[in-house]
């Protein structure tokens, strides 16, 4: 406690909120403050994902036309999750499919599966010697069928601004189960512009599609938006416990994403440079985000055995330093 303050939450901490009105009314959110300078907003009905972020007041994250939606508009069908698809700093793709809506041992899969419209559970935070806590748990679970459970921790730290991100997914059930998931972390203006500088330490890039093929070569080129734009997708080839980073010298502020490939063996980036819809995403993940068919036909595919569980971990680090 410090002596000059009356409240915690003067300088940093969590506060509870719910939003008012639209299809976000009621949605309950976590707004977490390090005292640094890092603000942010955890969606507790949207997998305690990510929503807004902001760094000494510069906005890092795209956030999508549609806005704040409540997982009960969630439409599973078709490119139904688009509608709903806030995007925000982060959104989790999983867990049971990533990418492609697809059919996979005659289970019907939607696009980047639901964990990002299910709403946590037993959500608590605390502030230790290391930082603010937020966990959460996530039920990705039906009769006869998948029993998944996934635990999620942040770590704040309140003497750097880093956020640490550990999730822990458990199969409880008795028969194995695929396992996907990808982090879809969005940058967004004015973070992202035709300033920003990207790298990625790639040993080899590769098109998702055929629209994609004529980008590989200027891939981490930033662009000023354009009427006309068709999304492109890349795949990176990294090795160890890479470091992805973007950096605006306009603003004088950037990001760096680092995780170990031993546990998020993908990593893919995704560029829309279009007008209003203009964002770029770093997306790390066990799996591409081609669809859990593919996956299986690549045989990359992650099984968990009834009993097993696996944990990810991922650091994002705010910098003022390019």
């Amino acid at each position: 406690m410090n002596v000059y303050t009356g409240h915690p939450n003067q300088i940093s901490g969590v506060e509870e909120l719910r939003l008012s009105g639209g299809r976000g009314d009621g949605m309950r959110m976590l707004y977490v403050r390090n005292g640094l300078g890092l603000d942010f907003w955890i969606s507790a009905d949207r997998c305690a994902d990510i929503s807004r972020l902001s760094f000494k007041g510069d906005n890092f994250g795209y956030f999508a036309p549609c806005g704040y939606v409540s997982p009960s508009y969630y439409d599973e069908n078709g490119d139904g999750f688009l509608k709903s698809f806030t995007a925000g700093f982060m959104t989790t793709c999983g867990l049971r499919n990533v990418g492609n809506a697809c059919t996979d041992c005659d289970e019907r899969l939607p696009l980047h599966g639901s964990i990002s419209n299910t709403p946590a559970e037993n959500i608590c935070y605390f502030e230790a010697e290391d930082g603010i806590h937020i966990r959460a748990t996530l039920h990705d679970m039906s009769i006869y069928s998948q029993k998944l459970i996934m635990e999620r921790e942040y770590v704040v730290s309140c003497k750097e601004n880093v956020i640490y991100l550990t999730d822990t997914v458990k199969n409880v059930g008795l028969a194995d189960s695929p396992i996907e998931i990808l982090y879809h972390c969005n940058m967004g203006y004015p973070l992202l512009d035709e300033n920003a500088k990207v790298n990625i330490p790639s040993l080899a890039v590769e098109a998702k599609n055929e629209i994609s093929k004529p980008g590989v070569s200027s891939c981490l080129d930033v662009e000023k938006p354009k009427k006309e734009w068709n999304e492109m997708c890349f795949y990176h080839k990294l090795s160890g416990k890479p470091e992805i980073s973007i950096f605006n010298p306009k603003i004088q502020k950037g990001l760096k994403i680092e995780f170990d490939t031993a546990e998020l063996k993908c990593f893919a980036q995704w560029k829309m440079m279009g007008e209003y819809d203009y964002v770029m995403g770093f997306e790390p993940g066990n799996c591409l985000p081609a669809g859990r068919d593919v996956m299986r036909k690549m045989n990359m595919l992650e099984i968990l055995k009834g009993g097993e569980q696996k944990t990810f971990h991922l650091k994002f680090t705010f910098t003022e330093k390019g």
